[in-house]
């Protein structure tokens, strides 16, 4: 009897050893993840200097979960090489890109969606130097990775794309540039149509619910808040250089126009979002073809419909 208690005993001892060790596990991967999107949310603000102590961190407690040389520390590695790069240290960047390479090409199994962001990153690093056809090269091969695993036209390509636009623009290349970022525009405008059309089916189908959580509720299913910051700084990119052209192409503009007021709509910047609507249905009045004259429109009577304190 005394023999069966104390056997009790040490597997109840055992079970809550085992409980602990996983809620140590799932708290100290709570903070990695905490510390990357921090650092992460920084670098899509551009705000490099503050991404780094929060990159560091990460990177710290991801090599105490993971080990030194798992391939769970390229995303953190990419993250400080950018952050190191947006503020002038080179050097340091080159280091972190070393290091994540390093253990990419030790991984066979490496999964691609790791791969493309390895190329992005080496790219991005090459084009800050100066080293344009080296950055064609990375952003080639980013762009053939990101296409083979979601597709030619995903939001996730969309940023090789972006990327190899502004080397070429940087080499005063403007026909290829122009077509690119075209085609960046193409992407995020046919990705943010779906993203509205989805959201107007769940206010349909949940007329009960407030239409403030159905925002965040649909915006939280269909873009990622850091989907929502590319696009952001992507697409504002992309007017600026549109506006600013020698050569006007109000088709082009009235496009990123309407795709800004989609994407300000969806993340419930209403009074951007009715700026970019009304510039956009200005603009595609003066076409020839006025075919998305409907479409924003529409939109606008969305945006005009939402209540007041959606932002």
């Amino acid at each position: 009897m005394a023999i069966g208690l104390i056997h009790t005993h040490q597997s109840q001892c055992q079970l809550q050893q085992r409980k602990s060790g996983m809620g140590r596990r799932g708290s100290l991967k709570s903070t990695i993840d905490l510390a990357y999107s921090t650092a992460q949310g920084f670098v899509l603000g551009e705000k490099h200097k503050e991404a780094i102590p929060a990159a560091l961190h990460a990177l710290r407690l991801s090599t105490e979960a993971y080990g030194s040389n798992s391939v769970q520390l390229v995303p953190v590695y990419l993250l400080l090489a950018e952050s190191s790069t947006g503020v002038g240290r080179l050097p340091e960047a080159s280091k972190y890109l070393s290091q994540a390479e390093w253990i990419v090409l030790s991984t066979p199994d490496c999964s691609v969606a790791v791969r493309y962001k390895l190329h992005r990153s080496l790219g991005l690093f090459c084009a800050a130097k100066g080293n344009f056809e080296q950055a064609l090269y990375h952003l080639a091969n980013d762009i053939y990775l990101a296409s083979s695993a979601f597709g030619l036209k995903s939001v996730e390509t969309s940023g090789g794309y972006f990327h190899m636009a502004n080397v070429f623009f940087r080499q005063n290349k403007m026909d290829v540039a122009n077509s690119l970022y075209a085609e960046v525009t193409d992407i995020w405008h046919a990705f943010l149509v779906k993203s509205v059309q989805a959201q107007e089916q769940i206010l349909k189908s949940r007329p009960e619910m407030s239409p403030f959580t159905e925002d965040k509720e649909v915006s939280k299913d269909h873009l990622t808040e850091a989907q929502q910051a590319e696009a952001v700084r992507v697409l504002n990119a992309v007017l600026d250089i549109r506006e600013r052209a020698p050569k006007q192409q109000p088709g082009e503009t009235a496009r990123v126009l309407h795709a800004l007021a989609m994407l300000y709509y969806l993340i419930t910047d209403l009074s951007k979002a009715r700026e970019a609507g009304m510039k956009a249905f200005g603009l595609m009045k003066q076409l020839p073809q006025q075919e998305s004259l409907e479409a924003v429109g529409h939109l606008l009577e969305l945006i005009n419909a939402k209540p007041s304190y959606a932002k």
